[in-house]
């Protein structure tokens, strides 16, 4: 058993990683990958219905999950706690109405949304205070839905690229396609569907190295240590033969999670 001092520090690495990403919005916009049009339709298949739904991107970082929802024709309520990643949403979708906001802490009414969809933002929800919250806000029927991108490990060249880029503060990855879930009443008052979906996202060397210096675990790290893990990455995907020379496809396993949070009356 861990002692209190363990469970505290790794309650202020989890906050120091969910925070980490305002700093380098404009890098997280220009270099995260989307989500696959299948993964939203399915997640949103229960409202569709409803011409448009009203979904609720929450955690809604730079808006990479909010186009997608807008292509799948929904009308879309963005909540993102972080001022600077609110900033490049609107940027890119001034049409989007953003509030500043958190899971814990929806700025939105009762019954006032058909769904809630979080692109990956879900694992740094506190749920024991989110949970009340998706309910109040949630329209009869409505849904609750979570998308992860998660690289294909199945992959030779994959696994090897996970091998180089981890950092002091790396935790194991899981399985592709798979993501552990917490142990919270959620999850057993409700039937969660999972499905995952095949995706591509196309990159070279320098601009996939770009990607990952956009994740958590090489953004709380210092500046010595990012610049020895970003400059392995570039390293070793220059010496694959899949990723050398110019363009190349990262393939992807999108994972997606729903269920129908508030059963219709």
């Amino acid at each position: 058993m861990g002692s209190p001092d363990d469970h505290d520090e790794k309650l202020a690495s989890h906050s120091r990683r969910a925070s980490s990403f305002g700093a380098h919005a404009a890098a997280y916009a220009e270099h995260r990958p989307d989500y696959p049009a299948a993964a939203i339709r399915w997640a949103l298949a229960a409202v569709a219905h409803r011409r448009p739904p009203t979904v609720l991107d929450l955690g809604a970082g730079t808006g990479k999950l909010t186009e997608g929802l807008l292509e799948a024709g929904a009308t879309v309520i963005a909540v993102e706690p972080d001022e600077q990643m609110r900033a490049e949403l609107t940027r890119r979708f001034p049409s989007v109405t953003a509030h500043a906001g958190a899971a814990e802490a929806i700025p939105l009414g009762k019954e006032s949304v058909d769904a809630i969809v979080a692109g990956q933002a879900f694992h740094w929800f506190d749920l024991d205070r989110a949970y009340p919250e998706f309910i109040r806000v949630l329209r009869p029927g409505g849904v609750l839905a979570a998308l992860w991108n998660t690289d294909d490990a199945s992959v030779d060249w994959v696994a090897g690229l996970k091998k180089v880029a981890g950092s002091s503060v790396s935790m194991a990855p899981p399985p592709s396609g798979r993501v552990t879930l917490p142990d919270h009443r959620m999850f057993h008052e409700h039937a969660f569907e999972r499905s995952t979906f095949p995706h591509r996202y196309r990159r070279t060397a320098e601009s996939l190295t770009a990607t990952i210096g956009t994740q958590s675990h090489t953004l709380v790290i210092s500046p010595e240590e990012r610049a020895q893990v970003l400059g392995r990455i570039t390293a070793y995907l220059r010496e694959r033969p899949e990723t050398a020379a110019g363009e190349f496809d990262l393939p992807i396993v999108t994972l997606a999670l729903r269920t129908t949070l508030r059963p219709a009356d």
